[in-house]
Parts: structure tokens; C-alpha cells; sequence
């Protein structure tokens, strides 16, 4: 049976790649502590990944197993719980002989002069970076001494339709959508990589049923003729039918809002991906698999 399993299902990338897997198995397994069906012969499986009997069970009698979890974004909180969750799905994964696709982001490159591909090494500036970087080195590890046959599937920032924890979602559309100034963080006029949602669903799905991906790291199809905020906001408020009006968040702005909001207090750390090119380079997977949507099509999509 070609069970394929996702841990951590409900968020944004986990139910796109649902939205996915029937095009590779009619036997998909959700996985969360509240799962909810996507396709209406999911099973659904209530679990706890930091608990290690719970992540074994949830993934027992699995052919693929997606880690597509997300936790609160509290650095704390990542301290102590990515490297419990990622070691019970490394453990469950082994004992079970599935293989295991862990969708990632770019926090343990830090900051990159020119394109991040997937040879750029680690050196996080953050301290999420740090447990970015810890965690994939984890999984490298297991990969590298054979107790897991695994893939690690990374994204740049994300923005699509029906987004709503995306930066895109919460200072463009949504404002140009309501009428409002858009905003954009630190500097508008430096390029900055997006990966289209679907894309990502579609290429992690991908991915995990191409028996020759395994034991590397790829980088998620992303178009490689990265925007400015300004270009961005531009195309985006064309969509919409409205002026591009925007303001820029600056540092101290982030700060002040970081004094009353914890959430923007937790993106301070963050923001040298926003003062400069961030440049995200997927041509290894477009070479194998699939083009990247490009901007004009997925802002035209995501402005709904």
C-alpha cells in the first residue's frame, strides 16, 4: 500500500500538498493534533509530534512521511521542540522504513550575497537560523549514516491566495484588497525571491514520489526573475485595479510594533533578509522537474 503521510497537516503548505498527492495515491494520511480532511477519503490521525509513541504510531504502515509542521514562531518554543519533533519522525521514519521529506526554509544560510542554492553553506545570523541549521544538520546526519532514506525540500518566503500567516498576505494584499496603503519591509527597491505556494505543494509532492531525489536537498521552484517590493506592490495593485501606494516598515518601526505585538517583536531578527537581495535559486529542480509559475501569473492568483 502507497500510504503517504503528513505530519502536521492544516497549514498552508501541508494542505496544498494534500491538494497533490491523489495525483501519486489514494491513500493519504492527515496528521495534527485537530486534522481535517482535504480530499474526501483522507484518514485522519490525531497526534502529538513532540510525543514520541504518538509521531510512531501516526506514522506506522507509511510509504512517504512529509514533515511539514509548523510551530508558534517564538524562538523559545523552536529551541525546545524542532529538534523533539524532528528526531520522533527521524526514529518513527527508520523503525517503519518509510522514507521522510522535510519541507524547510532558508533561516541556516543567513545572509547570502548573490543566490542561495543548495550548496550555500549554513551560517545563521538568527537564532531561528541556529535551529534551522541544527535540524537539517540532524536529518543530514541520519540521511548520511543510512537510518533514513530522506530528501529535504526548502522554500524562500511564500505568497499565494488564501495565505493568510504570509508577509505578502498581511502587508499587500490584504491592504490593497481593503483599500488600504500597502506596506513592505525595510527596503522596497531590492530584489526579493517568492515561492508561489502551489508551487511548493506541487513540487514537495513531486518530490516525494521521485525515487532519484532522495538523499539530497532541493530547492522549491521559485521564478528566478525575482521582483522589488515596489515591482511587487506595482503588479499586485494592478490585480486589484488600484493605485500602488505603499510605505516602508522601517527597523525601528518593526521594533516599536514588536513592543506591543510579540509576533513583530519575533521578526526583528529577520529583517536583514528584507535590507537586501535575498535571491533564491531553484534551477536544479526546473532542470529535473518542473518551470516555476512565474510572478505576473501568481500574483494575478493570489490577488483574489
Amino acid at each position: 500500500m502507497n500510504r503517504q503521510t503528513i505530519l502536521g497537516a492544516g497549514g498552508i503548505i501541508a494542505t496544498e500538498l494534500a491538494r497533490q498527492l491523489p495525483a501519486y495515491t489514494d491513500t493519504i494520511r492527515l496528521v495534527s493534533r485537530n486534522p481535517k480532511t482535504v480530499n474526501p477519503t483522507d484518514e485522519l490521525v490525531q497526534a502529538d509530534l513532540t510525543d514520541a509513541q504518538q509521531t510512531e504510531q501516526a506514522v506506522a504502515g507509511s510509504a512517504v512521511v512529509y514533515l511539514v509542521a509548523g510551530l508558534p514562531y517564538k524562538t523559545s518554543i523552536w529551541q525546545e521542540k524542532w529538534p523533539i519533533v524532528l528526531q520522533n519522525t527521524i526514529d518513527a521514519c527508520e523503525r517503519h522504513g518509510a522514507k521522510l521529506v522535510f519541507f524547510d526554509n532558508v533561516y541556516m544560510y543567513g545572509r547570502v550575497s548573490g543566490w542561495m542554492t543548495e550548496e550555500t553553506p549554513f551560517n545563521p545570523i538568527s537564532k531561528k537560523g541556529e535551529v534551522r541549521a541544527h535540524i537539517a544538520r540532524m536529518l543530514l546526519d541520519a540521511m548520511q549514516t543510512g537510518r533514513v532514506t530522506a530528501l529535504i525540500a526548502r522554500s524562500a518566503d511564500f505568497y499565494g491566495p488564501n495565505v493568510p500567516n504570509s508577509v505578502t498576505e498581511a502587508l499587500v494584499f490584504s491592504k490593497l484588497r481593503a483599500g488600504k496603503t500597502a506596506n513592505w519591509l525595510v527596503n522596497a527597491q531590492v530584489k526579493h525571491s517568492m515561492t508561489l505556494v502551489a508551487d511548493a505543494g506541487r513540487g514537495t509532492a513531486t518530490l516525494g514520489n521521485a525515487p532519484d531525489a532522495y538523499g539530497q536537498t532541493w530547492h522549491l521552484p521559485t521564478d528566478r526573475k525575482a521582483l522589488t517590493g515596489h515591482e511587487f506592490i506595482g503588479q499586485a495593485a494592478a490585480a486589484y485595479g488600484v493605485k500602488p501606494n505603499y510605505s516602508v516598515l522601517s527597523n525601528w518601526m518593526v521594533w516599536l510594533g514588536g513592543l506591543f505585538n510579540p509576533v513583530v517583536g519575533e521578526t526583528r531578527e529577520m529583517l536583514y533578509q528584507s535590507d537586501s537581495d535575498y535571491l533564491f535559486d531553484s534551477s536544479k529542480f526546473e532542470n529535473r522537474f518542473f518551470a516555476a509559475t512565474n510572478y505576473s501569473e501568481g500574483i494575478k492568483q493570489s490577488a483574489v
